[in-house]
């Protein structure tokens, strides 16, 4: 049976939700990760996460052809196959929600870190200005004796 334009759309719409799904996962450990302030671990995470965004650029493209298509017109297998690619995207959307969410508070979090990191910062920059205001200024005790003569 020779494949159908909407074969390439379920198999684009659940390439997709794997790698949101992906993305879910991610999250997690990246939130994880910045509450430990594992920062290498995390940059880590965030080059794979970059690769599966990647991905996920690439199956948005492929996609672009299906939404100028009226869903009507499209001819499927099955309308269980219309069901379930429906379900699909369903799930799709509710992931990329929660994605989205988890990455806001995710780069709160990251902004708290930040901040905690600058007042500590300027804490110490302060007792040291506070300790050399404090401290006797060092002079030189160094003498210095002409020891040439002129012998004439």
């Amino acid at each position: 049976m020779p494949a159908l334009e909407t074969d390439i759309l379920f198999d684009l719409v659940r390439a997709k939700r794997a790698c949101l799904e992906q993305l879910q996962v991610m999250g997690r450990r990246q939130m994880d990760l910045i509450e430990s302030d594992q920062m290498t671990a995390l940059l880590d995470l965030l080059t794979h996460k970059q690769n599966t965004l990647s991905k996920l650029q690439r199956i948005e493209r492929n996609l672009d052809p299906f939404r100028n298509q009226s869903p009507d017109a499209r001819r499927w297998r099955s309308e269980d196959e219309r069901r379930r690619c429906s379900e699909e995207l369903a799930a799709c959307e509710t992931l990329l929600a929660e994605i989205i969410e988890r990455e806001k508070a995710g780069e709160a979090a990251m902004i708290r870190r930040r901040d905690q990191a600058a007042a500590q910062l300027q804490g110490m920059h302060r007792a040291s200005q506070a300790r050399s205001s404090y401290a006797a200024p060092v002079t030189s005790t160094i003498s210095q004796i002409d020891l040439c003569s002129d012998v004439s």
